[in-house]
């Protein structure tokens, strides 16, 4: 062990008569801890919630939409052939969907009617919990003389109806009799009522069979539009640009970040500025820091003359002191990294207990549509607030270390 680690090591144990200095170390190396503990946590609270919001967009609307400049897609089985080709696809739907009046019980609700297969992603039970379906009818009620239709529990609630109940479905279209236009109605069978939580969008949504709608909306062989899924949701800009150079205008194919980006991108900047304002409490902590090293080059001023008469450089002084600081923010920010990390860890967890215990509503699940309280820690977070927090200890060390290291021997020895 080099003199200037044994000497920094040795000024931090202070004696009895230096105790406040002492205490003072410790006060700063607490609020170093709490700084990185408090930044790591927003951080990994911001991170969950960005991804759960994502998360919520994604089950609704898909990764890239495909739709025609004023009109429906007719040739969309070259368009479909040409997205499964490309390997970030993980699946091709159309979809025809039109906007609609529910009339049921002399209640009416608007709704648009989305016409999709089976296998469409939004009934999935991870992303949609579809109540009380009848189990004989099947999804669509393939069965029935009546077609079956989905919806959702706003619009059933609405129109006061339940699974089984009948209603008719009236969209913009009319028929020509001899009375004169009449608008067009089918009636259909609700077989199943869906809950998605905190989704205002699936409000105004209504599931029929893709067949049926193409029917009902008068457009045989067209569809509304493609949904592609692709593997990851950052490769959503990529699979449509490639589309695009295959298929321009009029054909419009846009990523779901066109859509609802810019929302993410708020998050992403309200993320950023916590992380700038919580890093001023690290900045406290550094003040502190430096506040520490100034009283104690202060106190030994006697101790660094003798060390320099002995021998002793400028840079060796100076590393004495830098070695001190660096020690405080060393110490303050692994202790703050292990408590952030933790408690970011286990925040889903304390908050519940929390809730038990003092018997009030911390995180609302019905608010926020998440059914864990959103923490997920990201290493980069995590290494990004490490070296920001080391970098300000050390940079509050260069001061009050130059200054010991610019201290006249002589000076400080003329009344001793």
């Amino acid at each position: 062990m080099s003199f200037e680690w044994f000497v920094s090591l040795r000024y931090l144990r202070a004696k009895r008569k230096q105790t406040f200095i002492s205490v003072i170390s410790f006060i700063s190396i607490f609020g170093v801890m709490l700084g990185v503990a408090a930044l790591i946590l927003v951080l990994a609270v911001m991170t969950g919630f960005t991804n759960g919001v994502r998360q919520q967009i994604l089950g609704n609307v898909p990764h890239v939409l495909v739709q025609r400049f004023g009109e429906g897609i007719r040739d969309h089985q070259k368009l479909e052939a040409a997205a499964r080709k490309l390997p970030q696809v993980v699946s091709v739907t159309p979809f025809v969907s039109r906007e609609a009046m529910l009339l049921s019980h002399g209640n009416v609700a608007a709704v648009s009617v989305k016409g999709v297969e089976r296998e469409h992603k939004v009934f999935k039970q991870d992303l949609l919990q579809i109540k009380d379906v009848n189990p004989i009818d099947g999804v669509f009620g393939a069965n029935l003389k009546r077609p079956g239709i989905i919806i959702g529990l706003d619009t059933a609630t609405t129109l006061g109806v339940a699974v089984g109940d009948s209603i008719n479905v009236i969209p913009p279209l009319f028929n020509i009799t001899p009375f004169g236009m009449i608008p067009k109605m089918k009636p259909f069978r609700i077989v199943g009522i869906f809950e998605k939580p905190s989704s205002l969008i699936d409000s105004f949504y209504a599931y029929i069979n893709i067949e049926t709608a193409q029917q009902f909306f008068e457009s045989t062989g067209e569809v509304t539009g493609i949904e592609i899924e692709v593997q990851r949701f950052d490769q959503a800009p990529q699979v449509s640009g490639e589309l695009s150079r295959q298929f321009p205008f009029p054909y419009i194919i846009r990523p779901w970040q066109s859509l609802y980006g810019s929302f993410l991108s708020a998050l992403k900047l309200e993320k950023l500025g916590l992380f700038i304002v919580l890093a001023i409490i690290v900045l406290v902590a550094a003040f502190n820091i430096a506040t520490t090293l100034i009283m104690v080059v202060m106190e030994k001023n006697r101790d660094i003359a003798i060390l320099r008469a002995m021998g002793a450089t400028a840079s060796s002084i100076m590393k004495i002191f830098v070695f001190e600081g660096a020690i405080i923010g060393v110490l303050g920010t692994s202790l703050g990294t292990l408590f952030g990390v933790g408690l970011a860890h286990y925040a889903d967890a304390i908050i519940k207990w929390l809730e038990s215990e003092f018997g009030i509503r911390i995180f609302d699940q019905a608010v926020y549509g998440m059914e864990h309280f959103p923490s997920e820690l990201v290493l980069s977070d995590v290494i990004s607030v490490v070296v920001v927090a080391l970098a300000i200890s050390l940079a509050a060390t260069i001061y009050p270390a130059w200054r010991a290291s610019r201290m006249d021997p002589a000076e400080a020895l003329r009344y001793e």
